[in-house]
């Protein structure tokens, strides 16, 4: 007998390998800045090291409760009343997650079944989709208006039936760097008030907001409140993306069914970093200064740009900045991309990539969450364009 690996039938036929590692290892091949894939080059502030350093010492390094330590799950709950008036209860509306993506399919297998359909709206974080087809739902999609990437509500609302189960939004969006508006809160609020559809809104870049406005949370309006699964990110917050750790915030009936999968998908996170944060939360000051600390390097990054032919977007949250390249190049967002790595030595991502049919309006992401040296450099070489 010979050994058999048996054939499987891919639950993802469609999934290969991702745009951000395809563009890292091409950045990192041809010595290019990579402003593609979207993480610090920076480390983050010593004391938060220190705290989760002193959890370990301290013996603090075995399981904690399935959905994360108390101390953490008050600070989160003391953080949103603060910012947004509403009050979640530690004990059965908080669970702590292996970030944030782990907190979007959970709360998507909590409540997606097979048949069911759920409202995307593109372009859109590359792992909405999986995550759907991986629960048994239908994926429907729905574009933000071309360019100045608003949502369309009468194309939302025609996308709604009997079978939808969720829409998904995201505000600060990734990729565009725009922001929803209390406006679109409201609007989408009335929309969503006759159905049983249920909200997940990904808040991850919640604290980067620009020019003195409003992170326009779902926890501020009660009527997407009590349908909402609140997705945040501890590591976009505090410049640590590889701790993977993140937060969901629902009323108690959805939370339930929500941990009811998270017991057994991660069962919980990790002990001492949980403790670390804790700590370091009983200080707002790092992520209320976090808007002018990204805004600094926002304005730093434009400026240089104005130098280029490309056409700026508004880059109203995140830390990404978005740029047409119509009047630089006649290649595709892909091919201008690879291009502009082997050639120029900087790194982007097609927008192209977080649309299903690669829909292509000649507009590009860039990362500028980076030392002002990496962004210096980048824009040295962008300056040949």
């Amino acid at each position: 007998m010979h050994p058999r690996t048996p054939h499987i039938e891919t639950k993802l036929p469609a999934v290969g390998t991702t745009i951000f590692t395809v563009m890292s290892a091409l950045a990192v091949e041809h010595n290019a800045v990579n402003l593609g894939q979207g993480f610090p080059d920076f480390n983050c502030d010593p004391a938060l090291v220190q705290a989760v350093t002193d959890a370990m010492q301290q013996g603090l390094n075995q399981y904690p409760p399935m959905p994360g330590i108390p101390a953490l799950r008050e600070a989160v709950a003391t953080k949103i009343k603060a910012l947004h008036a509403r009050e979640y209860s530690a004990n059965t509306e908080i669970t702590i997650t292996a970030g944030a993506t782990q907190g979007i399919i959970t709360a998507i297998l909590a409540v997606v079944r097979p048949g069911d359909e759920v409202i995307v709206l593109e372009p859109c974080y590359d792992s909405y989709v999986p995550n759907i087809e991986l629960a048994g739902g239908t994926v429907v999609r729905v574009p933000l208006t071309p360019h100045t990437f608003r949502p369309d509500f009468d194309k939302i609302a025609a996308a709604i039936t009997p079978k939808t189960r969720a829409i998904l939004i995201n505000s600060p969006h990734n990729p565009s760097a725009t922001i929803w508006s209390r406006e679109d809160m409201l609007q989408l609020q009335e929309l969503l008030a006759p159905t049983e559809v249920l909200l997940i809104s990904d808040e991850v870049y919640e604290h980067m907001v620009f020019d003195g406005r409003q992170h326009e949370s779902a926890a501020r309006y009660p009527g997407l409140a009590a349908r909402a699964f609140i997705v945040s990110s501890f590591g976009k917050t505090f410049h640590v993306t590889g701790w993977k750790v993140g937060t969901v915030v629902a009323p108690a009936p959805l939370m339930a069914e929500f941990r009811k999968v998270h017991q057994f998908n991660v069962f919980t996170v990790n002990t001492p970093v949980q403790h670390g944060l804790a700590k370091y939360l009983a200080d707002p000051t790092p992520y209320l200064e976090l808007p002018a600390f990204y805004q600094r390097k926002r304005d730093l990054f434009r400026e240089g740009l104005k130098q280029t032919k490309f056409k700026l977007l508004p880059s109203e949250g995140s830390y990404f900045q978005c740029v047409d390249i119509s009047e630089v190049s006649e290649l595709s967002e892909s091919d201008f991309c690879q291009w502009l790595t082997k050639e120029i030595g900087v790194a982007a991502i097609p927008l192209s990539a977080f649309y299903g049919n690669g829909f292509d309006q000649r507009v590009v992401r860039f990362c500028f969450a980076k030392k002002d040296e990496t962004l210096q450099a980048a824009l040295a070489r962008l300056a040949k364009l």
